[in-house]
């Protein structure tokens, strides 16, 4: 009987010693080779016999983990923030056997809420007794709405939020628009009122997106403090293991994601999966995630420090973390 609370991809959690077996067995049998012996506590007097009985194992070994599997909504939530690690933290997550996660991003409370929560749930895969479901989308954080959303579906969802340095992440932000958007124009032109005045606009969503403060009172008026982690997106990248640790607790569950799953990739400046046991493959990030930046004057980075400051340090009071951007 497979063993509950465990399911990956392709569903059988004993799936690759199954195949092996039977391989094994296969192999044994083109070989036209009788054998007389014991197999899994059984007599057999052939190798046919032998396969026969692996093909049963391994298609009700299926059939019972798709009876007790169910689509659940998400009981965790990544809800952002953009360019801050958010796709990174899912990818590092996956690896843990009691969690599971849809593909792309739904954007169920941001823009498919009418379609309701029968949708959603469809939207989500099947997990078992024990097993998480997760749900990503980065834009949750700073959407006015999706708190109270977030609420009505559950008020005991736990909450995962990744934070980098704001001024660096809205460099990133306007770097990745900029790519896809080629008359967007300068960074220093976009990220003031007026070059005079060095007022900071912050109707401009780059800007917007890093006052942390500010989206995290809408989010705490629904949420206890406690029903929410913060992830250091710098940390995320220094010491993954140490980041996803902290995460894995906060979610009640055993710390299976190590140091040994990692190893930090030089060229690309990311950390890495290692590939698992002797199948698979390393698996890094897209070449997005270690794009250049464009060269910004250094007052334009001291203007944007020392507007953000007020805002972190509230951030860090809130939180109960010193994310050392100040």
């Amino acid at each position: 009987e497979a063993k509950k609370g465990v399911i990956f991809d392709a569903v059988h959690p004993h799936k690759d010693a199954l195949i092996k077996n039977k391989h094994q067995n296969e192999k044994l049998y083109q070989e036209d080779t009788e054998v007389v012996g014991f197999h899994d506590d059984t007599f057999y007097l052939d190798d046919e016999e032998r396969l026969e009985k692996d093909d049963k194992e391994f298609s009700n070994g299926l059939q019972n983990i798709e009876k007790n599997a169910s689509k659940k909504l998400p009981q965790a939530l990544i809800i952002g923030v953009k360019k801050s690690g958010t796709k990174a933290l899912l990818e590092f997550l996956r690896i843990h056997p009691d969690i599971r996660a849809p593909g792309a991003e739904v954007h169920f409370f941001d823009k498919f809420y009418s379609k309701g929560f029968k949708w959603y749930r469809r939207q989500m895969p099947s997990t078992l007794d024990g097993q998480i479901t997760i749900e990503k989308t980065q834009s949750y954080f700073t959407t006015k709405d999706v708190p109270k959303r977030v609420r009505t579906m559950s008020k005991d969802v736990k909450l995962l939020v990744v934070v980098r340095d704001p001024v660096t992440r809205a460099i990133s932000d306007y770097t990745q628009s900029s790519i896809k958007h080629k008359d967007l124009g300068r960074f220093e032109d976009l990220v003031f009122v007026d070059n005079t005045t060095g007022l900071v606009d912050t109707s401009w969503t780059p800007i917007k997106t890093g006052v942390y403060a500010k989206h995290l009172e809408r989010w705490i008026n629904y949420f206890p403090i406690e029903n929410i982690h913060f992830v250091s997106g710098e940390e995320l990248i220094r010491d993954p293991a140490t980041e996803l640790e902290m995460v894995q607790k906060f979610l009640g569950l055993k710390v299976v994601i190590t140091n040994k799953h990692f190893y930090f990739n030089v060229s690309r400046g990311f950390p890495c999966l290692k590939k698992q046991e002797k199948h698979g493959r390393p698996h890094c990030l897209g070449v997005s995630k270690s794009r250049d930046y464009p060269f910004i004057k250094d007052k334009v980075i001291k203007r944007l420090r020392n507007f953000y400051k007020p805002f972190n340090r509230r951030f860090y009071q809130m939180t109960g973390r010193d994310f050392n951007w100040i």
